[in-house]
C-alpha cells in the first residue's frame, strides 16, 4: 500500500502559534496550539517575545508530529502564515535590539499623523496598499529613529516575526511578497522596497530582508531543530504569506465577488482582486498572495480582544458558572446575549478599546457605550458589545464595496464561527445570507494549499473547495435586520463626530501615563 502523504500548515498569530496536520484531502489528522502573552505595560505598548514565539513553533510542530505518530518521510512540506505588522531591531551580532512590535502598538499614532500630513503620506499608500496607522512598520520606524535614535544607529536589520522564525531555521533574513506588502514599505506595482517609503522610514533596502514570492521554499533546517521538532532535515519549508491572505485562501473565498470575514483576536473583511487595488479615501490595505491574486479589504483592532476583555473585567461570575457546567465561558456570554432583543434596546458599544484601523485609521479612537439608560442590564452590555464588533466589520464592508461591488458571498472565518449566535448576528447585521465551511483552520490550509502549489503537487486553487468540507449558512430575519439598519446610521455618525474627543481623550492618556 502507498504510504500516506501528510502537510504541516503552522500559524504564527498573536496570542499563539498552531501547527495543524492535513492529510491530501484537507482532513485534520492532529492539531496543537501553543499560548503566549502580549506584554501591554500601558495602553500603548503591544509587544512580544520574539524567542517565546519560536519555542512555541518548536513545541507545536514538535506535539503535532509526536500525537499524530506519521513516519517521518510521510510528512511532505511545513507551510507557515504569520500574523502581520511586527517590527523588531537586530544588531551585527544577530542580537535582538528590540521586543516584537506587534500591529496592537500604537506607540508611532503622532508618527503616523506626520507622515500622513507632511510626508504625502496618501500617495505612499497608493503605491504600497498600507493605510498610514500606527500598525505600520514604516510608523514604527519613523518613532523608532525619533525616540531610540542609539537602537535605530545600531541596527543592521529590521524584521519581522516570520523573518526571525526563519532566521533561526536557516540562517538567512527573507520575507515573502505578503508580509511584505503589509509593511508600507513595497512597491505594488514593481515588487520591491519602495524607494520613496524607504526615504520616509530613514533605511535602505540593505537593512531589509531579502524578498522573495510566497511560494518560495527552502530545505535543510538546523539538525537540532529537526531533531526536536521530530521532522527530517530534508523536509521543504513554503515560506507562506500572511495569516490574512491565507484564511481567504483557506475559507475558499478566492473568487472575485467572494468575501471572507474572519474574527479572531482582530478582525478583517477581505475580497480577491486580479491586480492591486488601493482605494482614493484611503479606507482598505491591498496585500499579495500571488502575482495575479491580491485580497482587499480592512482589518479592525477589536475583534475577539474585547469579549476576552468582557469576560475578564465583567463576567467573573459567568465564568464561574462557566466552570460548574464544564463549559466554553464564551458560550455562556452569548447565550445571556441570546437572551436580548436585537439593538440592545437602542445601547450601542464602539469597540475601540485598542484604537481603530479600518474604516477610521485612528490609534486615538476609543471605546464607548451609548445610549445607556437606567432600564440596561447587564445582559444588555454583553449583546451591546457583541453587535458593536459587526456594526464595525460592517462599516468595513461598505468601503470594501466602493471599490470591489457589492459581494456575491459571503464567508465567515475564525473563532467566533464556531458560534451560531455570533454568525447568525453577522447575517441580521450584514442583511446577507452568511456561510461558514466545516473547517476552521483557514490560515493553516491557506498555507498547505499555497505549500502544495510552490511543490507543484497542485495547479491552482480550487482543489480548496473540495478541501474545506461541508457548510453551513445562516440566513437573516427580517425583523433583526430592519432593526440594525435603524441603529447603523446612529452608530456610523458617531464614530465620526467624536474624532476630536478621540484625540483628546487620547491625549489625556498618554499625558498621564508618561
Amino acid at each position: 500500500m502507498p504510504e500516506k502523504s501528510y502537510y504541516l500548515g503552522v500559524d504564527i498569530g498573536t496570542t499563539s502559534t498552531k501547527a495543524v496536520l492535513f492529510d491530501r484531502g484537507g482532513k485534520v489528522k492532529g492539531s496543537e496550539a501553543v499560548f503566549y502573552p502580549l506584554y501591554t505595560p500601558n495602553q500603548l505598548v503591544a509587544e512580544q517575545d520574539p524567542e517565546e514565539i519560536f519555542h512555541a513553533v518548536l513545541n507545536s510542530v514538535k506535539e503535532v508530529i509526536r500525537k499524530s505518530g506519521i513516519p517521518a518521510q510521510a510528512l511532505k512540506l511545513v507551510a507557515f502564515s504569520a500574523a502581520m505588522h511586527s517590527l523588531m531591531a537586530v544588531g551585527k551580532d544577530g542580537k535582538l535590539l528590540t521586543q516584537s512590535i506587534t500591529w496592537a502598538d500604537t506607540r508611532s499614532a503622532k508618527q503616523a499623523k506626520k507622515i500622513k500630513e507632511e510626508k504625502d503620506g496618501h500617495a505612499i499608500y497608493l503605491r504600497t496598499g498600507t493605510p498610514i496607522h500606527a500598525m505600520s512598520p514604516l510608523s514604527k520606524l519613523v518613532w523608532l529613529q525619533e525616540k531610540e535614535p542609539a537602537v535605530f544607529e545600531q541596527t543592521e536589520k529590521f524584521i519581522g516575526i516570520k523573518e526571525y522564525i526563519f532566521h533561526k531555521f536557516f540562517g538567512e533574513y527573507i520575507i515573502d511578497h505578503s508580509l511584505a506588502s503589509a509593511t508600507g514599505l513595497f512597491n505594488l506595482r514593481n515588487l520591491d522596497w519602495d524607494k520613496g517609503a524607504l526615504e520616509v522610514a530613514g533605511v535602505e533596502a540593505g537593512h531589509l530582508s531579502r524578498l522573495v514570492p510566497a511560494t518560495h521554499q527552502m530545505a535543510g533546517v538546523k539538525s537540532e531543530y529537526a531533531a526536536f521538532m521530530g521532522i527530517r532535515e530534508d523536509v521543504p519549508f513554503v515560506i507562506g504569506a500572511s495569516d490574512g491572505v491565507l484564511a481567504n485562501l483557506g475559507a475558499g473565498a478566492i473568487e472575485p465577488g467572494v468575501i471572507a470575514v474572519t474574527i479572531g483576536t482582530s478582525g478583517a473583511i477581505r475580497t480577491v482582486s486580479p491586480r492591486p487595488k488601493t482605494d482614493p479615501k484611503g479606507r482598505t490595505f491591498c496585500y499579495a498572495l500571488t502575482e495575479n491574486q491580491w485580497i482587499v479589504g480592512g482589518p479592525v483592532n477589536n475583534g475577539g480582544i474585547v469579549l476576552r476583555w468582557l469576560r475578564d473585567e465583567f463576567a467573573s461570575s459567568e465564568v464561574e458558572t462557566a466552570k460548574r457546567l464544564e463549559v466554553d465561558p464564551y458560550d455562556v456570554l452569548t447565550q445571556i446575549a441570546s437572551t436580548v432583543n436585537a439593538g440592545s434596546d437602542g445601547l450601542l458599544f464602539h469597540p475601540f478599546l485598542t484604537g481603530e484601523r479600518a474604516p477610521l485609521w485612528d490609534a486615538n479612537a476609543r471605546g464607548s457605550f451609548f445610549g445607556l439608560s437606567i432600564h440596561h442590564q447587564k445582559q444588555h452590555m454583553i449583546r451591546a458589545v457583541l453587535e458593536g464588533i459587526v456594526f464595525n466589520l460592517y462599516t468595513v464592508l461598505l468601503a470594501v464595496e466602493e471599490l470591489t461591488g457589492e459581494p456575491l458571498r459571503i464567508q465567515a472565518t475564525g473563532g467566533f464561527a464556531r458560534s451560531d449566535m455570533w454568525c447568525q448576528l453577522m447575517a441580521d447585521v450584514f442583511d446577507k445570507p452568511v456561510t461558514v465551511p466545516e473547517s476552521f483552520e483557514s490560515p493553516c490550509l491557506g498555507a498547505v494549499v499555497l505549500g502544495m502549489y510552490a511543490l507543484g503537487e497542485i495547479k491552482d486553487f480550487s482543489i480548496v473547495s473540495d478541501m474545506i468540507g461541508e457548510t453551513r449558512t445562516h440566513h437573516p430575519d427580517a425583523a433583526a435586520s430592519k432593526t440594525y439598519r435603524e441603529l447603523l446610521p446612529i452608530y456610523i455618525r458617531l464614530s465620526r463626530l467624536l474624532k476630536e474627543e478621540y484625540e483628546s481623550i487620547a491625549e489625556f492618556q498618554r499625558k498621564h501615563m508618561e
